[in-house]
């Protein structure tokens, strides 16, 4: 089994294009079912049966695993015995009949417009940036805002994904899907003011690899470094709310439902799949309505 784990992993590399994120926790959750597996002596896939996978989730549960957690597994699970089924090893699929746990969708933190202004005003220049690191940040925020990408996508951005004149980032998404999203002018300045007051002094052609935003020191920008970039100035604004770059995500995303726009537009623009994901955010919508009628309505 443990042989056809790393079998189903490199499938997932190489076939299915999945990301080094995904590929590292299902190493984890498809290990941790091997194990289990092993602890009561079922080494061949022919052996497995549904009741083994239940026992094997329910145990999960009882280790406090979050819901979230759970479902990412069962998913991995289900998908290693499908992979198993589809190349030939085992007919046997013991988790064919088990659905993934339902989560409770909680509703992202979503900032005001007024507290996306506050954010987006605070970089401002120092004595000591000599690199003049604040336009960057400038950028990164204003980017951020105004197309709604993932962290991931934001820093995996290379110069020529940025079609200014069409006003269009191209983004490459989950298992590398490209997709096109449209970008303001506001963003567009202030990349292009970043590009020659700022990018060229980072530049180390042979650590830059034509990406966009770069660290001090000349290479591609880290995830980590957009969290800091994203948390320092929304302190610095005074936003009381837990803000993290997919804050700005979920506030593209509500900001254009609230201003009227279609939830297919939205759903294209997010980069979704599935039009059920993005439609958390029309519960977004309704609070709102129901905020502006109880401050508004006299009998609210």
């Amino acid at each position: 089994m443990k042989r056809y784990g790393e079998q189903y992993l490199h499938y997932l590399a190489l076939e299915k294009n999945a990301s080094p994120n995904t590929i590292a926790s299902y190493r984890i959750d498809v290990g941790r079912y091997v194990e289990f597996l092993a602890v009561l002596g079922i080494e061949l896939p022919d052996a497995v049966s549904e009741e083994h996978a239940l026992r094997f989730l329910t145990s999960l549960r009882e280790q406090g695993l979050s819901p979230r957690s759970i479902t990412r597994t069962c998913s991995a699970i289900r998908g290693f015995h499908k992979f198993m089924v589809g190349n030939g090893i085992t007919r046997n699929n013991p988790t064919e009949a088990i659905d993934r746990p339902k989560l409770a969708r909680a509703l992202p933190d979503v900032l005001t417009r007024e507290e996306i202004e506050a954010i987006l005003q605070q970089p401002s220049p120092s004595a000591r940036d000599l690199r003049s690191l604040w336009i960057r940040d400038r950028a990164v925020l204003e980017t951020l805002y105004a197309t709604g990408i993932r962290v991931s996508e934001l820093t995996a951005l290379k110069q020529t994904d940025v079609l200014g004149e069409d006003h269009i980032v191209r983004v490459f998404g989950k298992g590398r899907k490209e997709r096109l999203v449209p970008i303001g002018s506001s963003a567009l300045a202030w990349i292009a003011r970043y590009r020659t007051d700022c990018r060229l002094h980072l530049l180390r052609r042979s650590q830059s690899q034509d990406a966009l935003f770069l660290n001090a020191r000349g290479k591609p920008i880290t995830r980590m470094a957009i969290w800091k970039i994203v948390q320092t100035y929304a302190a610095r604004a005074g936003v009381a709310k837990e803000v993290h770059p997919h804050t700005f995500r979920h506030s593209f995303a509500t900001h254009l439902l609230e201003g009227g726009a279609d939830l297919r537009a939205v759903q294209e623009m997010l980069g979704h799949s599935d039009i059920s994901t993005t439609q958390i955010y029309t519960h977004i919508d309704r609070e709102y309505l129901k905020e502006v009628h109880r401050t508004f309505h006299p009998r609210g």
